[in-house]
């Protein structure tokens, strides 16, 4: 297991004690945190539990994630290598649900389920929660992916993959949607368990949320156009119907955003063209309102909304966001170094 950390003093102890109770041979388990130039006590608190077989490999110069997991695998003696962050919590059998499908030697990366967990707090964190929802509508896309090809990418939190076929991926890929697509390159599928289960705490506010997914995007689309070979993918005579999964779940969700500016523009050029027209154009403006009830419970009200409005809310913000990583990854930028910020 190799765990990514960056200043993580108030989460990495709670991991190590989770992985250490986890429902695997201790003789089969190697666990390295690889800590990305940490300058608060993330480095010490590693080291106490270096008796117990935790490997603590630091990093200098702040190289960013996927730099760290380059360097992990380098060292990592076992055949599978599973990723996950210092917040993720594993429940005790993940390792045995995950690793079991190995048994298989046409599967060549599994990915698992991350659950956010909301803690207690004055009011509610709208992007949390419609965030929720969202992650139902993601289970039951990977489900049916899984079945059918394979996985478009992987959960960060909780994946596995072959070491034999770990590609050492360049700084500026984000690496759970990248090696994924590279192990399938090598044909192999791409599965998901989603009873390989972990959990973070989320307490995001929209901002927070908002912040967080335009570099999800930036990076992964800045990636998507780096890596030439990555496009490739989009090819249905060589990929059948994973080309076609990749397109649609990956490539013009980055685009939705767009897609409803234009629904909505021509909507209104049609309006005087009939009843149908004019109902389309009134439910969109109905549709967007909702959304505008679900940012002002948060930022003015202070109290929880109906789950439809933070479901609307959150999809718009994350339209918004996707847009917004696209453009400032066709300018050129990315963002390679990892920040998140603890509460």
């Amino acid at each position: 297991m190799i765990i990514a950390a960056y200043n993580e003093e108030k989460v990495i102890e709670g991991k190590i004690k989770n992985t250490l109770r986890l429902e695997y041979p201790k003789d089969r388990l190697e666990v390295i945190v690889f800590s990305d130039a940490s300058t608060d006590r993330t480095d010490e608190m590693v080291k106490k539990y270096d008796p117990e077989g935790i490997k603590l490999l630091r990093i200098e110069g702040r190289k960013g994630k996927t730099y760290g997991q380059n360097k992990a695998v380098e060292i990592a003696k076992g055949e599978i290598i599973v990723f996950s962050d210092a917040n993720s919590i594993y429940q005790k059998d993940a390792l045995k649900k995950i690793v079991h499908h190995f048994g298989d030697e046409r599967i060549g990366c599994v990915s698992g389920e991350l659950q956010y967990i909301k803690t207690n707090n004055n009011h509610t964190e709208i992007g949390a929660k419609g965030e929720g929802l969202y992650w139902k509508y993601e289970k039951k896309i990977k489900k049916l992916e899984s079945k059918v090809s394979s996985l478009v990418g992987a959960n960060g939190a909780i994946y596995a993959v072959r070491k034999r076929l770990y590609i050492a991926l360049p700084d500026f890929a984000i690496s759970d949607f990248a090696e994924p697509l590279q192990i399938f390159k090598k044909g192999y599928r791409v599965i998901y368990e989603p009873k390989a289960v972990a959990s973070e705490i989320n307490n995001e506010t929209f901002q927070e949320s908002y912040s967080r997914r335009v570099r999800v995007v930036t990076r992964t689309f800045y990636n998507f156009i780096k890596d030439r070979g990555l496009s490739s993918l989009l090819n249905p005579f060589r990929f059948g119907i994973f080309s076609l999964q990749f397109f649609s779940h990956k490539f013009l969700r980055w685009f939705s955003g767009l897609f409803l500016l234009y629904l909505l523009v021509f909507s209104l050029l049609l309006y005087n063209q009939g009843v149908f027209y004019q109902f389309i154009c009134w439910g969109q403006i109905l549709f967007y309102f909702m959304a505008l009830y679900g940012l002002s419970a948060e930022m003015f009200l202070k109290v929880e909304s109906f789950k439809i409005p933070q479901m609307i809310f959150y999809f718009c913000l994350s339209c918004w966001a996707m847009l917004v990583g696209v453009y400032q990854a066709l300018r050129g930028n990315n963002i390679i170094i990892w920040e998140v910020k603890r509460r």
